[in-house]
Order: C-alpha cells, then structure tokens, then sequence
C-alpha cells in the first residue's frame, strides 16, 4: 500500500504552523505496513488540491489530506472533492445529529455555517469524527482511495485510528510490521554508530532494519522487522544490549520522555527535587512540571539570572562571581548546594552558562554551560560545550541535566 499525505493550509507553507500531521501518519501508516512514498503541502486552493490530488492518484494506491474542512469560507477541501469526483453535497442526518449534540452539550448556538458542515458529498463513504464538526470523507476511484480529514490534529488521529485503519487493514494486504525504538541522550550519532558498529553489522545481517533518528540532544535507534511480531524478542534482545553497553546514554523506549522518566524514579524513592536556574530561567523547572502529578516530588525553583540574585537569594559570595564568572564549577556547585537547603528538598539541580550568541569570551565560549547536582550525599558538577545556537543550547543543557540525574537515581 502506497500512500501519499497532502497537508492542506496556507499556514502549513509559510511556517505558522509546524506540520505534526504529517509526521504522525508516517509513523503510524509505516507501523501497519503502509509505505509513505511522498508527502505534499499545499495552499488553499482550488487549482492546488486538484493538481495535486490528480498527481498523487497516479502514483499511490491511498492518498490521505489533511486540512480544509471547516465551517469557514476558507474551507473549500470539501466543496473541490465533490467537484473533482463528480458528486454533490447533501445532509447528512447522522452527521448533523452529531453536530446538534456537540453544540447544545456545550450550550452554544449552532450558526448555519455549523450545519453546512453536514452537507457532504452523497459518493463517499462518512468517516465519523467523535471529536469535533467536521467529518472525514472515503472516496474511491479506479480502485484508489482519497480520504480527507480535518487538520485539528486530535481529530485527524481520533479518525485515523477509529475509522481509517481498519477499512486499511480490510482493503489491503498489509505487509506486517513490527518496529521498536530505544531512546538515547548525550551521544552524538556519528559517535554512537561507531560505538555500535558490531551490534548494528549483527542486526541487518538477520535481515532487521535500523534507522538513526537524530535530533537535538536525542538519538532515536528504530530496528524494524518485516516479520512482525515474529521477530519482537528479537529485536528486544538486541535493544537491551544497547542498554547494557551504554547505561549512561539510554533513557527509555518509544515516546518516553526524561521528565515522564525521572518524575517515577522520584516517586518510587519518595525524594523531592527542586532547581535553581541561570542561563536556562526555569525552561528545567518547566520540564520536570510538565508531567502530571509533578507536585508530589517537585518543591520549586529559584531563579538567579543576575550576580545580584545569586549573591542576595542563594548568598553566593561576590568574591567567588567576581573570581570566577557565573559561569563556573564553583558558582554551580554553590548555586545546587544553596538550593538544596533553601528549598528544603533532597535534590537540587542547577544551571549556568552562555547561551549565546552573544556574550562569549576565548576562555569561556558561547555553548558552555556547567550544571550542578546537590543531594545529601555530597555536590558535583559537570561541564558541557555546546553549539553556538541559544535555543538548541538551552534545550540541551535542560536535556542532559535531566539524563544525569536520571542515571544518578539509577545508581
């Protein structure tokens, strides 16, 4: 099965709106033996939906489309698709029923562009969409299948999970697939490819597949199997070699995440953890607290931008500053010990750095960051060199703050 995804929205083109659509069904098509040959963007526009519908029809068996469908003027997906598989719209009892319900359980009036939204095309085949007005649509044509959706991104994947994929798995011969993807930080691709050299030589010579999943601070390794479930312990006992070989580096499997990861740790030892923030202003604090139930180990941060909160809250010497630079091993070794005593917690995280672009020196670059972490145990802290990018620096050093400590509950 072939497919081609064409994301609709002017917002879409010019960067407005970052594409998560068209990353989700990636990876949810390839996970059901699916076979993504092409993904287009588009604008609003009628030429444009039937110039690329009409090229994507001759080259894949499935065309899916996301956006356009709404009850504003701007909505025309729905109105080109008709036209272009010569139908015409009519009410759709179920849909405006459905419709009805959503606004009078949320007791707002429902406009007549609100039940336009049920007027759909009489030769489709209705997907419903439980989470919003607007409904997908299954057209087919000398045996190829258009499916268009809305681009709300819940509502797109509630359809393609409860509609699409099984009329896929009826429609077509699916080749099975079973991915599994290790989760990996600090560790560069290059470096880790050849720290995996033998391991990954072994993998594909049992006709497994590997794909390096790079992005800021995170190395994704994804090993596939055309045999499905067939080869899951397989492919499991390869990924915890990989975990033996670099303890410090692995982090978690799928969509894990660091917060999600160490929010458990803390809960299982009853610790609290609290941070006290320089260059990074409370993005690790953020992180940790995205998780719900976060107020269960986490107490606060104190944030120290400048020398003069550093020396009045955590009362860090103007002395050591003047000596040594905020950014510096002793600076964030007192910023982690002050915090953990005044915030009252059994952990304490701590940043400062040069983020950049400015403000870098020959002996202190943009990119170097320390981070400090106080238990009752005893301080230590670590030195990284990061890029000259501010925001990849930032996301860093929240990142590998969050893996150390980690790896330091693991211990």
């Amino acid at each position: 099965m072939n497919v081609i995804v064409i994301s609709i929205g002017d917002e879409l083109l010019i960067g407005q709106t970052i594409n998560t659509n068209a990353s989700w069904l990636g990876q949810e098509i390839s996970k059901i033996g699916g076979n993504i040959i092409e993904g287009l963007t588009i604008s609003d526009k009628k030429d444009q939906i039937i110039q690329s519908v009409d090229y994507a029809i001759n080259k894949a068996d499935v065309v899916v489309i996301t956006g356009g469908l709404g009850p504003t003027k701007d909505d025309i997906t729905k109105h080109t698709l008709t036209e272009y598989f010569e139908t015409e719209l009519e009410i759709h009892q179920p849909t405006l029923e459905k419709i009805t319900t959503y606004f009078s359980m949320r007791k707002r009036p429902m406009l007549e562009s609100n039940i336009q939204q049920a007027a759909l095309p009489k030769d489709c085949t209705i997907l419903t969409n439980n989470y919003g007005t607007a409904s997908g649509m299954w057209f087919e044509k000398t045996g190829k299948v258009v499916i268009s959706l809305p681009g709300v991104p819940y509502e797109m994947k509630g359809i393609m999970t409860e509609e699409v994929f099984p009329r896929f798995k009826e429609k077509f011969q699916l080749q099975s697939m079973y991915h599994k993807t290790i989760l990996t930080q600090g560790i560069g691709e290059s470096f880790l490819a050849e720290q995996l050299a033998d391991w990954e030589n072994r993998i594909r010579q049992e006709g497994l597949g590997l794909a390096y999943l790079p992005s800021p601070g995170i190395v994704k390794l994804r090993v596939s199997s055309t045999q499905g479930e067939k080869d899951k312990e397989k492919i499991e006992e390869y990924l915890k070699e990989i975990q033996v070989l670099l303890p410090q580096a692995v982090f978690g499997y799928e969509n894990e995440t660091l917060p999600e990861i160490i929010g458990k740790q803390l809960l299982e030892k009853g610790l609290k953890i609290g941070t006290v923030e320089s260059c990074t202003s409370g993005l690790l604090a953020n992180q940790i607290v995205s998780i719900s139930g976060a107020s269960d180990y986490f107490e606060g941060s104190l944030l120290t931008y400048s020398y003069k909160l550093k020396e009045e809250i955590l009362g860090i010497s103007k002395t050591t500053l003047l000596e040594n630079g905020a950014v510096s091993e002793i600076v964030a070794l007192q910023m982690a010990e002050k915090g953990l005593e005044k915030l009252d917690v059994d952990i304490c995280l701590s940043t400062t750095g040069i983020a950049g672009p400015l403000g870098g020196t020959e002996d202190k670059p943009v990119g170097l960051v320390w981070i400090g972490l106080a238990t009752k145990n005893g301080v230590k802290a670590m030195k990284f060199q990061f890029g000259d990018n501010r925001e990849r620096n930032l996301q860093m050093t929240v990142l590998s703050a969050l893996n150390w400590l980690r790896y330091e509950l693991l211990k």
